[in-house]
């Protein structure tokens, strides 16, 4: 598990919501549901797992999530972002046919019918719900309530349907236009949400029945009742006038803003935005500062209509974005801008979990390290390694952290000059003289404390420096490791000792970090001048051949006898002068006479 991942795993909410799992290239490899996300997600990266979640998780660097105000509101999201983003490893809901629709079909005698495909056929589509058993009762009861036709095939005669008034009877009786637009107009108000006054009728009428001591009669209305709650259960994550609008919501604290934006398209939201950033202005101008750069300079389209929460000015927003800008202030449009706002301080309550975390390894850590050392917190913190190969190519390199954390523009190479051989000691010397001279001259910060990634005699040669040549009082530390080359003790003093450092301690564990982070930069450092030693040529002392033309002689002819039995007309091709061509061959055949050394 990455750093990455453990961080966000100790800040998720105990809240329902979907998740969406990243590979190293940050395409969307898994997404999944659950009522409680801090219980499911952290289930991912604990205990054991079958093959494929085991390969599944072993290719996540990264997640987000999204909350939802319900699980079957979770459910509807996975699909739409699932149909969004095509996950490799989602096997469910990457068609239509895993969660049904009500369609009334667009026939001459329109049908009502339950179905998993979308199609564009002219009908009316509602839905998508997460319940099939609950939408075909739902179509029970519409079937019950509006005599549509039923048949897939018109009969010679009349069925049951009709008989039981449930069907107009198109087969045998003539049913006009305007009775079959005016059902299917019924439907889809009922479908629409007009659902509550007949829900209230069935209740009048169960509480009759029951009165009457008719319970058989009582139960099957209350069943009734129960099938339409469950069906028509309004979720927030879908629209039903299908119309294209991006709905913003923010949160702000601590000089910190969080902006959220969900796409809603056809009816669906199907992606979101998340930006946070701090501000210095009034929250609500920042706000919509926000909106109009987020079209004007981030290329965003327009939708048809753009949510936003109360308070929002809207006229002055309307002319910088040129769309339609609604303060919903009621419905399922008002609870979509609500939900937006609570992702967004969700999201701060994270960030803000997350900077503390990053404090108790950072900014925490340096305060503990200047109480152990019993000096000030050491907020600039330089560190030095050597590297070479039995004295070749000698090098050093300095990092240095800020607060705790890198600043990689501050990092410094150095090559050795003076020392011949593997002198650790009068290498440290020499670059300790070099960089504070340096520093000294050009008036540049100097540092709270610096680390020797060494024993006491390279913090003694380093000291000599300070001390006694440079003049300057700057605390010291040295980095010992054990056999294994990890941190094993913090030296400081006079003479140098053992610092008793907590090794759980943040403290520690950012110590440990600049040590590691030290010896990897002058690793690199070395190597890269090794590299840079290996590609050198017998062509780097022919005039005329710089590295340009010596890499484009190298490419082509894979190797220095090659071109030495090169053609003159063939080094010409690539673009080389004929003279410097004829040099070439005749310095490197030169260099073919010339009597090996040993």
């Amino acid at each position: 598990m990455n750093h990455v991942i453990s961080e966000k795993l100790a800040v998720l909410p105990d809240q329902p919501g979907c998740y969406l799992m990243k590979d190293r290239h940050g395409t969307i490899i898994y997404v999944g549901k659950s009522k409680v996300l801090k219980n499911r997600v952290r289930s991912y990266f604990t205990g054991a797992h079958d093959g494929k979640t085991q390969r599944l998780v072993s290719e996540i660097t990264d997640f987000e999530y999204i909350v939802t105000t319900s699980e079957i509101e979770a459910l509807i999201l996975e699909m739409n972002l699932i149909k969004k983003h095509d996950p490799k490893y989602n096997v469910l809901l990457k068609d239509d046919k895993t969660y049904p629709y009500l369609k009334i079909t667009a026939e001459e005698h329109p049908r009502l019918l339950v179905t998993r495909k979308l199609k564009k056929d002219k009908g009316k589509y509602f839905g998508p719900y997460p319940n099939v058993v609950s939408a075909r009762e739902t179509k029970k009861l519409l079937d019950r309530l509006y005599p549509l036709r039923k048949c897939n095939k018109m009969p010679e005669r009349v069925c049951l349907y009709y008989h039981m008034h449930q069907c107009l009877g198109p087969c045998e009786f003539p049913v006009s236009r305007e009775q079959n637009r005016e059902i299917v107009q019924q439907i889809s108000s009922f479908l629409s949400g007009g659902h509550g006054e007949i829900k209230k009728d069935l209740q009048n009428k169960m509480y009759e029945a029951s009165e009457k001591m008719d319970f058989e009669r009582a139960k099957e209305l209350r069943d009734q009742v129960s099938h339409i709650e469950s069906v028509m259960e309004q979720q927030k994550m879908t629209m039903n006038d299908q119309v294209n609008r991006d709905v913003f919501g923010y949160a702000y604290d601590k000089g910190w803003m969080c902006v959220q934006v969900f796409f809603v398209r056809q009816g669906k939201l199907i992606e979101r935005d998340v930006s946070i950033f701090p501000f210095f202005d009034d929250p609500e101008e920042t706000f919509l500062s926000s909106i109009a750069s987020f079209y004007l300079h981030q290329n965003h389209l327009y939708p048809k209509q753009v949510l936003v929460p109360l308070g929002t000015d809207t006229n002055v927003l309307e002319g910088a974005i040129d769309t339609d800008v609604n303060v919903p202030m009621r419905g399922r449009k008002k609870e979509l801008v609500e939900l937006a706002e609570k992702n967004a301080e969700i999201a701060l309550e994270e960030k803000f979990a997350l900077i503390e975390r990053d404090e108790e390894r950072t900014v925490k850590a340096v305060d503990t390290l200047g109480e152990v050392l019993n000096i000030e917190a050491p907020l600039r913190i330089e560190a030095f390694d050597n590297s070479n190969i039995q004295g070749t190519d000698p090098v050093s390199a300095m990092v240095t952290f800020i607060d705790g954390k890198p600043s990689k523009k501050d990092y410094r190479k150095f090559k050795v000059k003076d020392v011949k051989g593997p002198d650790d000691y009068e290498t440290m010397r020499e670059v300790i003289r070099r960089r504070y001279k340096r520093v000294l001259r050009e008036e540049k910060p100097l540092p709270d404390l610096i680390l020797i990634d060494g024993g006491r005699g390279q913090m003694s040669a380093a000291q000599d420096i300070l001390e006694n040549e440079l003049g300057l009082d700057i605390p010291m530390a040295g980095l010992a490791k054990n056999d294994k080359h990890k941190t094993s003790e913090l030296l400081y003093g006079d003479p140098p000792g053992p610092v008793d450092l907590d090794r759980h301690s943040q403290a520690f564990y950012l110590v440990q970090r600049i040590q590691d982070e030290v010896h990897r930069f002058a690793i690199s450092f070395h190597r890269q001048l090794r590299g840079k030693g290996a590609l050198q040529s017998e062509l780097d002392d022919v005039p005329g051949v710089g590295e340009k033309r010596r890499k484009l002689l190298l490419k082509h002819f894979k190797s220095i006898p090659a071109i030495q039995e090169a053609d003159i007309n063939e080094i010409v091709k690539l673009g080389i002068p004929e003279p410097v061509a004829r040099t070439v061959q005749i310095k490197l055949n030169e260099k073919k006479e010339e009597p090996a050394e040993y």
